[in-house]
């Protein structure tokens, strides 16, 4: 398992004005009231699961800011100019003051997000690969992955992993496994994300640890997990129990023989 790197925060710099004022939403722009973003759910529940135990920890750093329903405003001068990513994650940053302001303000927060993913839906894909992206790399966000369930029906790719070089977004080198899996290295993260195709369902979000190769436990596993461990400390303290009362009734059979 990796080592969670430590970064300074940096310090929140609010502006004392009424940022709410005249703040409306714009129906057009939000793509979440599209009910086919259901197909999303599965693969985003566990993405942020996963993302959230890596980079959070335990417990949950306060210089780490991740969330799926924030809106990233990126002109000041008009907050309703923002945009909505599935899951986005600043490191070094006052994750307390950006909750409590409702809006992640780049030039309050003092940058904008490290890494934002997308979950490809219908609705959605031509945005996310369009002017979204546009978008994100003009405002500076240093990593931009793109996963498709479907595998490539919306985004004519299965993952799509990007990095910012000098401005610009460059494709970050995936590889096939022999599994048919598609990894790519995140530096940011230190940690390779990973489209796995199931036989059942659509392709599972999975993150591999890159010194030991092992993969990270989804959601299901580790309640499994929890409970497998729940039901054997169960079973050995009732092992326990049950020899301490065999022990207490030998005990008292020899008090009682002793007496005669």
């Amino acid at each position: 398992m990796t080592t969670k790197p430590k970064y300074s925060m940096l310090p929140y710099q609010r502006e004392d004005r009424d940022i709410y004022a005249g703040l409306e939403f714009d129906p057009n722009n939000l793509m979440d009231l599209w009910p086919d973003n259901m197909f999303q759910d599965p693969a985003l529940l566990e993405a942020r699961y996963l993302l959230g135990h890596h980079v959070l920890g335990s417990p949950e750093r306060s210089d780490v800011f991740i969330s799926g329903a924030a809106f990233i405003c990126y002109d000041r001068s008009n907050l309703n100019v923002r945009v909505g990513p599935d899951c986005c994650i600043a490191i070094g940053v006052d994750a307390a003051a950006i909750r409590e302001r409702l809006l992640y303000l780049p030039w309050e927060v003092g940058k904008a997000p490290d890494f934002v993913l997308e979950m490809a839906s219908k609705s959605t894909a031509e945005y996310d690969i369009g002017s979204k992206r546009e978008i994100y790399q003009s405002i500076g966000i240093g990593e931009y992955w793109l996963f498709d369930a479907s595998g490539g029906n919306y985004y004519e790719e299965p993952l799509i992993g990007e990095r910012l070089v000098a401005g610009r977004y460059r494709r970050i080198e995936l590889t096939e496994e022999a599994d048919d899996s598609i990894r790519g290295y995140s530096p940011l993260l230190d940690l390779y994300i990973a489209w796995e195709p199931q036989e059942q369902d659509d392709a599972r979000f999975s993150l591999y640890y890159p010194a030991t190769g092992h993969r990270m436990e989804t959601y299901s596993e580790a309640v499994a997990s929890r409970h497998a461990a729940e039901e054997r400390t169960a079973a050995a303290e009732s092992r326990a129990a049950t020899a301490e009362e065999e022990s207490r009734q030998l005990r008292e059979q020899l008090r009682r023989l002793k007496e005669q």
